[in-house]
């Protein structure tokens, strides 16, 4: 038997033009060139974007219901259903509370908000009132109670990830123990599950008007100038989850056997999308249809994306104590190390829940400030002008964070497929394939 390497015919390359990335990224430079020459024309295309969002969250409950039932009814050994939501968390426990205490390295060393000088008496309270409000609800036994649906039909409704969660796993469990009498009823969900990654692969054909709109909005909105006043905190917000993910992240895929930089190549689509419409929601079916191509288990994927959207926001928490500290050195307040402490532990907490949706990120802010009361919750207005540009990092941070966390989870559950994952990020200038043929001994 001799091993010969031949080279594999590249499959026809789509036109660049066709392709959606590059569609989505001039989507994203014309509507800031819209937004920042029409500011009025860019605020009026928001319904682009918010159509759009609209339209994949649509169908992300049964999305997540179909893969999460079809993967552990289809899973033999149900007691690893068990062990991939423990891996899973003890994962997200451990990476979220290192962002969190990266951001707040980050801004005790630089301190982007010292000799700014700012008097707490002076700010208004009434900009940021809406978000204070809100952040009320999302205490630990309102968060834990929320996750319990009313109804089944109602967890469907509201479109809650969580909830969808809280009965999907249990009712895959149960039609795994039904054994042959399920069988049936699994190949039809396989089947409408099926038809439903179809019905994204349509609508993400949508994704460069969304991209559009929601740009175009951004930049009319709230302008580009505005980010010049506290260009320390954007830059060293940028700065940090850049470093998050190319150095802690990028160390973790290293060690599951992956580089970080083929993974964000092979997610540009859903990394542009991400970044156009300021939500990691509006990707996330086109992400566990990819991650599973790549080799991470169905059951694994169906588990943890969806999980992660709700307890692995890496860039959430970095902004969190990063923001927080930026707005107690912008007022003159220096914290105690106790203190500092204390903001990361409810940082911690109050990050849980926080979906993927543009502005989340400074609800669960808001929320942080009112238990830490060193901290003024009206110095959020200072950032309030901000916060949009720095939601766009927040949203791909967390998109990146996940999508490591399924892969790192498939690995230790030695459920990923290493032949798949290596074709799907080295793609077609991968190295040359090698088959093996029989050669004749004369």
């Amino acid at each position: 038997m001799a091993v010969i390497a031949t080279p594999v015919d590249p499959p026809a390359r789509t036109p660049i033009w066709a392709q959606l990335y590059v569609q989505v990224l001039v989507a994203i430079v014309a509507g800031a060139l819209i937004g920042h020459i029409w500011p009025a024309t860019g605020v009026e295309l928001k319904p682009l974007g918010d159509a759009f969002i609209k339209l994949v969250k649509m169908i992300i409950a049964p999305v997540i219901f179909l893969t999460i039932v079809t993967g552990i009814a289809g899973m033999k050994d149900l007691a690893k259903v068990g062990g991939v939501a423990a891996k899973a968390f003890a994962y997200f426990f451990t990476v979220s509370t290192f962002a969190l205490v990266v951001g707040m390295v980050v801004a005790n060393v630089f301190q982007p908000g010292a000799g700014m000088g700012i008097d707490p008496a002076t700010l208004d309270a009434t900009a940021v009132q809406d978000y204070a409000a809100k952040s009320h609800d999302m205490t630990i036994v309102g968060f834990l109670m929320e996750i319990i649906p009313t109804t089944v039909a109602g967890a469907f409704v509201d479109g809650n990830i969580l909830q969808v969660l809280f009965f999907a796993i249990p009712f895959g469990l149960a039609l795994a123990m039904t054994g042959e009498r399920g069988e049936p009823a699994l190949a039809v969900l396989n089947s409408v599950g099926a038809a439903f990654f179809k019905l994204v692969a349509i609508f993400m054909k949508a994704a460069p008007i969304g991209a559009f709109g929601a740009f175009a909005f951004t930049i009319g909105r709230y302008g580009i100038g505005s980010v010049v006043d506290l260009i320390k905190l954007v830059g060293a917000f940028y700065l940090t989850s850049l470093f998050f993910v190319l150095v802690v992240l990028g160390a973790i895929a290293r060690l599951t056997g992956f580089s970080i930089l083929k993974l964000i190549r092979y997610l540009k689509e859903e990394l542009l999308l991400v970044l156009g419409t300021s939500s990691s929601e509006a990707a996330l079916p086109s992400l566990m249809e990819k991650l599973e191509r790549a080799g991470a288990a169905k059951p694994v994927v169906g588990l943890v994306v969806p999980t992660g959207y709700s307890f692995n926001l890496d860039g959430t928490n970095i902004y969190m104590t990063l923001a927080s500290l930026f707005i107690a050195q912008a007022v003159g307040i220096e914290l105690s190390l106790s203190e500092q402490l204390l903001l990361l532990a409810v940082a911690m907490l109050s990050s849980k829940g926080a979906a993927g949706v543009t502005g989340a990120g400074f609800i669960t802010l808001a929320a942080t400030l009112t238990v830490v009361p060193s901290v003024p919750v009206a110095g959020m207005a200072l950032i309030l002008g901000v916060d949009r540009f720095m939601s766009e990092c927040r949203a791909l941070t967390n998109f990146i964070g996940n999508a490591v966390a399924t892969l790192v989870v498939s690995r230790w559950e030695g459920a990923l497929d290493r032949d798949a994952l290596a074709r799907a990020l080295d793609g077609p200038s991968g190295p040359v394939a090698v088959r093996a043929v029989e050669a004749d001994a004369d």
